[in-house]
């Protein structure tokens, strides 16, 4: 079914104290062991919430200590899980039980109540507690054209713990108008970029390092090497060991990468997560056979933890996202002085080459959406410091975000991509 709204999400922190962290923090370990109950008892069953609920809330209740409100929405969110997992299941791909350990909780109308005073009140495993939106000073924060708007209405909002912090993804809607097309594939994405240095580098300059990786990979593929060379029977189950040892290993360090890119995208409020098209990456990046394998492992982890917390995931073209400006859009090969650094010969921006091309291959997905005639147009890169458009918008994040020294407000211009 067409969702006929307009989707919007602002993104806060609220202040707490002791008693109210301690709380926050019961629900959402609650909120994590009522989704896996729920998805426990119904992986292999069913997938629709009329199905799962009725199946696994009587559980959910008595096994943890969550409201009734919130065992229903554990219910739902095993349900969206799931339903991700099948239907990568019918395009050909592999897919295992999805497991929940993103430290966030969802909230909608009956566990959470907006006030006018910019205080929040939210359902815990006890009580309610009522916060403090840290909202900018500035009256015109980006937060307040959906808060002091009578045309936007909260819908499901999701509380995410980070570094101590408490953000509130505060969740609106509004009817769309008729020349609107909404989809799940507009509003803010993620940009991510995959390689032999930094295994993952996002758009918000998050850096999964690479370094051991490549170093444990190399090492396994000489004692293979020198296993297949022996030939004995012995030498033969040595190998299946080492071989067992190695895809244990690089799966941990790949769960490891993908909850820190899936967590990212939910603390910055992220709709899609984007990568570049993987077809050719072992040529483009030097990549090893067992990189190229990592990349593409990793990526369907990224997707389906994505796809249960409702984030899209997407391929786009990789062509000059590793050469191209991000801040000026000037591409040339001079740009890009060694594998790590990036200096544009025409702007004179320097940055890291992986962290620019994650910002490349972000803007480039949200490039397309303004050529589509299925989406909106409506989407924008997430950065460290804010969101940007394409034609020049920027808003920057709500306290609590850190700057990056090289996020520049105004984005490329908007030349082909």
């Amino acid at each position: 079914m067409a969702d006929d709204y307009v989707r919007r999400t602002a993104i806060t922190r609220i202040s707490v104290d002791g008693e109210q962290r301690e709380l926050l923090e019961d629900t959402i370990s609650e909120w994590k062991r009522g989704c896996q109950i729920a998805t426990d008892m119904a992986w292999g069953k069913c997938n629709t919430k009329s199905d799962i609920q009725p199946l696994a809330y009587d559980d959910v209740r008595e096994h943890t200590d969550l409201g009734s409100q919130h065992a229903i929405l554990a219910t739902h969110q095993a349900a969206q899980a799931i339903t991700g997992c099948i239907e990568r299941r019918s395009k050909g791909k592999t897919v295992s039980k999805p497991t929940f350990t993103a430290p966030t909780v969802k909230y909608d109308t009956r566990t959470m109540t907006l006030f006018d005073d910019d205080t929040v009140s939210l359902s815990t495993t006890k009580s309610r507690v009522r916060c403090d939106l840290a909202l900018p000073d500035a009256d015109d924060g980006y937060q307040r054209q959906y808060l002091d708007s009578d045309e936007w209405s909260v819908t499901e909002s999701t509380l995410t713990a980070r570094d101590g912090d408490y953000l509130l993804h505060i969740g609106f809607r509004r009817p769309k108008n008729d020349t609107e097309q909404n989809t799940a594939e507009d509003g803010t994405v993620l940009g991510v970029d995959l390689g032999i240095e930094n295994l993952a580098v996002t758009s918000t300059a998050h850096f999964v390092s690479g370094r051991e990786l490549t170093h444990d990979l190399q090492k396994f593929e000489t004692v293979r090497a020198g296993l297949q060379q022996t030939g004995t029977r012995s030498a033969h189950r040595t190998l299946e060991q080492s071989s067992s040892r190695e895809l244990r290993y690089v799966r941990d360090v790949l769960h490891q990468a993908s909850n820190a890119i899936v967590n990212e995208a939910l603390r910055y409020g992220c709709d899609v997560i984007a990568f570049e098209d993987l077809t050719h990456i072992r040529e483009r990046t030097g990549a090893s056979w067992g990189h190229k394998w990592a990349f593409r492992t990793l990526y369907e982890q990224v997707e389906y933890k994505a796809e249960a917390e409702g984030i899209s995931v997407k391929q786009v073209g990789s062509a000059y996202t590793s050469k191209r400006c991000a801040e000026c859009g000037f591409t040339a090969d001079e740009n890009r002085l060694t594998r790590n650094d990036f200096r544009c010969v025409k702007c004179k921006s320097e940055a890291n080459a992986d962290y620019n091309a994650a910002k490349n291959i972000g803007m480039r997905y949200v490039r397309r959406g303004q050529q589509s005639s299925r989406r909106t147009g409506n989407s924008q890169l997430a950065l460290k410091s804010g969101t940007v458009t394409p034609s020049g918008g920027f808003t920057a994040h709500p306290d609590g975000f850190e700057a990056e020294d090289t996020d520049n407000p105004h984005p490329p211009s908007a030349e082909s991509a």
